[in-house]
């Protein structure tokens, strides 16, 4: 008999919000009602397969209540698209902050931005462990390099699996995937993208560019979704982390324009803003 996923929620986001209500609205559904699942089996596993048992976030407005509300709680803004769910049995406890929260995130207002919990954070390992999670799911902040490595160390110790949704580098970097490797545990990652985001819809316009035999010299994107990730990023290192992550495939430019120009006549910039 097949059991269910049990999984851990790293981050009680919007991408969060959108994966438990999604479990839920998929769960007894088939044939054309399925549009917006790319796989609806995946090695016999269906959506109604998962179990949430456990998740962490650092929120005041989260920490303490169960899944299946906090998922709503501000800053998250995400669209409700199953606000009917099942009583989980999982509150979400208190994380580490490490560098999650960016200092000048208490310039904004509370709809727009992270408020910590004044609790002591839990011991992450012990309660993935008493948990029961086979899986962590990692939504974290963007940026938040020390906090994520945290939850991977916390995976490593607890004999837990990770999914990174996040862009710090630890399934595409040697020593990491190694420990998992050693430790006989899967992960998988680095980033997640949205199925038809702004990320994706630059790719395909800059592999359409390719295809049709011009070059694109350099690319930029604006994205104008979530009002609380752009304000959490560090003015820096983030950034450059979330660029280097989103686009690995493409360069970002660093010839100058005259030189590009006369090298490649028929280079292009592509720029646009997915709203």
């Amino acid at each position: 008999m097949r059991k269910n996923i049990k999984v851990a929620i790293g981050g009680v986001g919007n991408c969060a919000s959108s994966l438990v209500q999604g479990v839920e609205y998929y769960r007894d559904r088939s044939g054309s009602s399925l549009d917006g699942i790319m796989r609806q089996s995946i090695g016999g596993y269906l959506c109604s397969d998962v179990e949430f048992v456990a998740a962490f976030d650092v929120d005041r407005r989260k920490v303490g209540r169960p899944l299946e509300e906090a998922i709503f709680a501000k800053p998250n803004c995400t669209r409700i698209f199953q606000s009917a769910l099942p009583v989980s049995n999982v509150i979400v406890q208190a994380g580490p902050v490490l560098d999650g929260v960016a200092a000048h995130m208490s310039d904004y207002p509370d709809e727009n931005a992270f408020r910590v919990v004044d609790l002591e954070p839990t011991d992450v390992t012990a309660a993935l462990q008493s948990s029961g999670a086979e899986v962590l799911v990692c939504y974290l902040p963007v940026g938040s390099e020390r906090a994520v490595k945290y939850y991977a160390q916390a995976c490593l110790e607890a004999g837990v699996a990770m999914v990174n949704c996040v862009p710090v580098f630890l399934a595409s970097n040697d020593t990491w995937a190694a420990k998992f490797r050693d430790a006989s545990l899967p992960i998988i990652g680095d980033d997640i993208k949205s199925q038809v985001g702004a990320t994706m819809v630059h790719r395909a316009l800059a592999r359409l560019f390719a295809d049709r035999g011009v070059g694109l010299d350099r690319s930029s994107q604006i994205d104008r979704v979530d009002p609380v990730q752009p304000k959490n990023l560090c003015p820096n290192e983030s950034a450059a982390v979330r660029h280097d992550a989103d686009l690995p495939d493409h360069h970002a430019g660093a010839a100058g324009e005259d030189s590009a120009a006369t090298a490649f006549p028929n280079q292009v910039r592509l720029g646009y803003a997915l709203v």
